[in-house]
Order: structure tokens, then C-alpha cells, then sequence
């Protein structure tokens, strides 16, 4: 194997945590060929909040002025009474958060996302990108893994320094690797239920969101039954809205249907105008909130699993899509840093970033419980927040939004 051939990336899956792979990846001089088995890229979902731990790696890697000029940068993140529709909470965002932080907040449609990421690795020489591309076979190779992909009824055999499944919650990689190796398994449904929509600004929605929300800030609003959280995507000219609710196993996928009448069913108590705002940004689309946990993300044959594939979570952080760029990065980063030991590397890197992904996963599930509390524990929560000032709940998240990579040194 020549050198260009024994430091090349294979990477599964061109959504945001493989592209963003293959860009720092491809920055650090490593070859990378990446592997996508939808024909075309289209990105899944709708909006998608990218808080400054992710931007600044967006900055970093030269992505973040692509996406500035699609995405908004919202004032703050409220948190509503969906019953009374009186503000509960505020935590600044805008210019204030990025002086905290050292990075913007920002909000976008996910497309725009993928578009900034695609262009970026379209404009760097090293990266290959095959779409229609199924991996259909694992094996070791003798400096690092070997894989089999089908594409357009022909084989491709490819081989490199590292293998990269970056394929989602329901990834193919992974199921592979759980019939080979123990400590990889499946994704679990959670018992809960997303439902999305998008909305113009000029819509009878649009307008009756004006009238409960904030439209240039990230409005939550709270209720035992579910939340809705609702902020603005391209540049201001529509809504995002996203609904929680619990519910029934539907169809895997990021476009399933569910009845309506559970949504509609989880609002009861909610402010006529929040109800109102429901039903017109209708119809909604659902689809099932899957999380993995396993043992293993990595193998020291050189495999490493990012992003969805290997913890995905619950949205209740707004963390899914930081997390897989944190992932990305940190670890194109560590096998820089153990450029002869790439099973070193990956062993550094699963040990460091999984007390980061646990403590994530932790402030996810308690957001969930405060934003669904009901009776007495409600009324605790309401007073907690209102007699918490702004800046003290900005502090509560400079653990989360201040995060950069730490730098290993090697004695």
C-alpha cells in the first residue's frame, strides 16, 4: 500500500458528521473517500440549532461563512407556559452569547447546513464522494480496514488507514459490526414522538406564530403533554416548528405518519392561540426518536463510529448535530496525534468524548423533565427559573457552549 493509500479515510454516510469528518480529515492530509447510499444528498428533517460549541468548529474548517449568509442568528432561547403563554425564561443568545462563547448561535434549515458542508468538501481536492454507494463488506487489511461497497451495480473495493460509520441512527455499518464483534448493538425507540413543520413568515402560521412567539429568538413552549419548539431558518422567511410527544412505535424513517389526533390529543390546557398555531402549520409530519447506547464506538482494527451511529439521543439538548461535528473534528484531531498508532488514537478518543456525550445526555433528560412537569413540581420549576437571572442561566451552559477540544500530550 503506498503512503496516500495507507493514511486514506473510508467514511460510511455524507450527511453532517461525515462530511464534517471528511473536511478535517482532508485538512490534516489524510485522502478520503466517502460512501453515501442515497443517491443524491438530501438532508433529513427540517431546522436545526447549532450552538457555538459546533459553530466554532464550522469556523475552523472554513464552513461557517458558507452558511452564514442561509442562517439567523437568534436573540435568545425563551422558555413559554404553553397554558398562559407568559415568558418563564430567557437565556441571551445574539451578540451578547457569542462574547460569552466566542461563537455564534445559530439557527438554519438543515439543507442549508448540508449545502455549506457539501460545497466545502466539494472545494477540497482530497475528497471523493460516491453517492448511490452501499458498504456491503468489512475486513481487516494489512494497515487498516478493507470494505466492499455496491454502486450502481458495480463493486468497488476500497481500502485505508480508517473506517468512519457515519450513518445514522439506523446504521448499516453498525449492524455489520454487531454480527461481528460484541458491544455494538441497535437503536432503541425512545417512546417518544417528533412532529415537524415548516412555516412561511407570511402564512396565516407564520402570522399566528408572531402572535405566541418570539420570531427572532428559539420560543419553547412548555406543557405536561409535550413541548413545541418553534425559531426561524432561512434568513426569517419561515418557521421551523417541532413538537414532542409520547407515542406508539411508527416506521423507521425521517418521514412517517402518524395520527394527528395524538398531538392534538397531548395540547389539552394549551392557550387557544398555541392551538391555534398547531392546527395551521398543519399537516405535520412525524417520525419515531430512536437512540443508540453500546458499549463500543470504536475497534482497534481501526473502525470508529460518530454522530448518530454511535449515541444518538434524545433532541431534547439540541446537541445531536453538535455532538457528531464535535465527534468529527476531535477525532481527525487525535489520529494527528497518534499518526502511527491509529488504534491508539481511537481508544484516546472514545475515552474522551464519552464523559462529554454522558453529561450531554444528562442535561438532555433533565430538560425533558422540566419542560414536561406538571402540578407541584411545575409551579417549583416556574419559581426556580423566575427568580434565576439571565446571565446565571447563560453560566449554566458555558460547560456546553465553551467546550474546544483538549489537546493530548503524549509523555
Amino acid at each position: 500500500m503506498n503512503d496516500a493509500r495507507s493514511r486514506q479515510v473510508v467514511i460510511a454516510g455524507a450527511g453532517i458528521a461525515g462530511l464534517t469528518a471528511a473536511i478535517a480529515f482532508a485538512e490534516r492530509g489524510h485522502p478520503v473517500q466517502i460512501f453515501e447510499q442515497a443517491p443524491r444528498l438530501e438532508a433529513a428533517g427540517a431546522g436545526i440549532q447549532l450552538s457555538p460549541n459546533a459553530t466554532r468548529i464550522l469556523r475552523q474548517l472554513g464552513v461557517l461563512d458558507r452558511l452564514l449568509p442561509h442562517a439567523v442568528r437568534p436573540e435568545a432561547v425563551v422558555l413559554k407556559d404553553a397554558a398562559t403563554l407568559s415568558e418563564l425564561a430567557r437565556v441571551p443568545l445574539g451578540q451578547a452569547g457569542e462574547s460569552r462563547w466566542g461563537a455564534p448561535y445559530l439557527v438554519a434549515h438543515r439543507a442549508d447546513v448540508q449545502a455549506a458542508l457539501t460545497a466545502q468538501a466539494a472545494g477540497c481536492r482530497d475528497i471523493e464522494l460516491v453517492t448511490g454507494a452501499r458498504v456491503t463488506g468489512l475486513a481487516n487489511a494489512p494497515q487498516g480496514v478493507a470494505v466492499t461497497v455496491e454502486a450502481d451495480g458495480r463493486r468497488i473495493e476500497a481500502s485505508g488507514q480508517l473506517l468512519v460509520g457515519a450513518d445514522g441512527v439506523w446504521s448499516s455499518l453498525r449492524e455489520k459490526l454487531a454480527v461481528m464483534e460484541p458491544g455494538f448493538g441497535k437503536s432503541r425507540f425512545s417512546g417518544e414522538l417528533a412532529w415537524r413543520a415548516t412555516v412561511p413568515a407570511e402564512s396565516a402560521a407564520g402570522e399566528a406564530f408572531a402572535t405566541v412567539g418570539a420570531t427572532d429568538c428559539v420560543t419553547t413552549f412548555l406543557h405536561p403533554g409535550f413541548h413545541l419548539v418553534a425559531y426561524p431558518v432561512s434568513q426569517g422567511s419561515a418557521f421551523n416548528l417541532a413538537a414532542f410527544t409520547r407515542g406508539k412505535r411508527i416506521a423507521e424513517g425521517w418521514s412517517g405518519h402518524a395520527d394527528p389526533a395524538i398531538l392534538s390529543g397531548a395540547m389539552r390546557g394549551t392557550a387557544p392561540a398555541l392551538a391555534r398555531l398547531v392546527a395551521q402549520a398543519s399537516p405535520w409530519t412525524a417520525f419515531p426518536i430512536h437512540t443508540v447506547a453500546q458499549q463500543r464506538w470504536t475497534t482497534p482494527a481501526g473502525i470508529a463510529l460518530i454522530g448518530d451511529a454511535a449515541h444518538a439521543m434524545t433532541p431534547f439538548a439540541a446537541q445531536g448535530a453538535a455532538m457528531a461535528i464535535e465527534d468529527a473534528a476531535m477525532l481527525a484531531g487525535m489520529v494527528a496525534d497518534f499518526p502511527d498508532d491509529p488504534g491508539q488514537s481511537l481508544a484516546v478518543w472514545e475515552n474522551l468524548r464519552r464523559p462529554r456525550i454522558a453529561k450531554v445526555l444528562r442535561r438532555g433528560a433533565l430538560n425533558r423533565l422540566a419542560w414536561h412537569a406538571w402540578g407541584p413540581v411545575a409551579i417549583a420549576r416556574n419559581l426556580v427559573l423566575a427568580t434565576r437571572p439571565a446571565e446565571k442561566l447563560a453560566a449554566d451552559l458555558d460547560w456546553l457552549y465553551g467546550w474546544e477540544a483538549r489537546k493530548v500530550v503524549r509523555r
